[in-house]
């Protein structure tokens, strides 16, 4: 076995992780000031379209904390332990994300379905949408911080958190208009039909958090594109008459692991193997950064050698 990867690879990841803290700081501060705008509006107006907006800034809060506390474990170096790190602590983040947002969901869904039963006037609505519209500016603008830092530093947690963001973004600007159609129409029951609507929404959110999380537990592969990338460099490579099979990919966290067999002919030397394996471990890492690169090399005419491309050798 050959395994190449810079002696600082996860020195590298650790800083990465460590410099993520301030953004996981700013979601936390984010959610504070939107749950103090947003409870005051939904207490001015007494909208229970604003109170599911309130709720789900509890959410966001919960889940900044939480971000906050995995992107604190996933910086750590590897160890003894962990030798391929703790990238996968922020797959945590995501999921008791999700959770909560589905809690806020049946939450919201219950209030709004009171509210129908047994409707109510809206009061004060100028200023209650006037705090909601600050709110959700707020929102806006901590959502494409943090989503623009989680795709520079592959940070699952920050962008799971940014996508949440959004959501509330858009949710906020569904409130608005289903309060101002019932300003306009005096349709009250238009205010917890449309909370019902937010909670659907809600629902999907936190399925798909969770849906990613556990795709991430469970050692997903590469996407697509990714994956055609570490195909491309391999490919490349048949010019000199290597081949490959037992391609394996995965991520952890920000990190991208790549296993494959290099089959050469017999009568290379091992230093001319060792070199192009170097070779091709760095054009693979320089198409992906973050990816640990493990290759197998093997003589191209030995039958043996096909005979060990599953997960399991027997």
């Amino acid at each position: 076995m050959v395994m190449t990867t810079s002696p600082l690879a996860g020195h590298n990841v650790a800083m990465a992780a460590s410099s993520l803290k301030p953004y996981a700081w700013l979601s936390i501060v984010a959610a504070l000031a939107t749950i103090l705008l947003k409870t005051l509006a939904w207490r001015m107006t007494g909208s229970v379209g604003l109170l599911s907006d309130a709720l789900e800034s509890l959410v966001n809060l919960a889940g900044a904390v939480m971000a906050l506390a995995m992107i604190s474990v996933a910086e750590q170096p590897a160890d003894d332990a962990h030798a391929y790190g703790h990238g996968k602590a922020e797959y945590f983040a995501a999921g008791f994300e999700g959770l909560l947002i589905l809690g806020a969901a049946v939450a919201i869904g219950v209030a709004a379905i009171d509210r129908l039963r047994h409707p109510q006037p809206l009061e004060q609505l100028g200023i209650g949408l006037a705090l909601s519209f600050v709110a959700s500016g707020v929102n806006l603008f901590t959502a494409r911080v943090l989503l623009a830092a989680g795709l520079k530093y592959r940070s699952f947690a920050l962008e799971a958190d940014a996508r949440h963001l959004m959501t509330d973004v858009w949710t906020s600007v569904g409130v608005i208009v289903g309060i101002g159609a019932v300003a306009l129409s005096g349709w009250a029951w238009l205010d917890p039909a449309l909370a019902l609507a937010v909670a659907a929404n809600i629902v999907w959110t936190g399925a798909k958090l969770l849906r990613r999380s556990a795709q991430g537990l469970m050692d997903g592969a590469l996407s697509a594109p990714e994956h055609a990338l570490v195909v491309a460099v391999l490919t490349r490579y048949r010019e000199e008459g290597v081949e490959h099979h037992a391609l394996r990919t995965r991520e952890s966290g920000a990190r991208r692991f790549v296993e494959v067999h290099i089959l050469v002919p017999g009568e290379w030397t091992i230093q001319r193997g060792h070199e192009l394996v170097e070779r091709l471990e760095k054009d693979i890492r320089d198409a992906l950064p973050r990816t640990t690169v493990l290759t197998h090399l093997e003589p191209l005419d030995d039958p043996a050698s096909h005979e060990d491309i599953t997960l399991d050798r027997h």
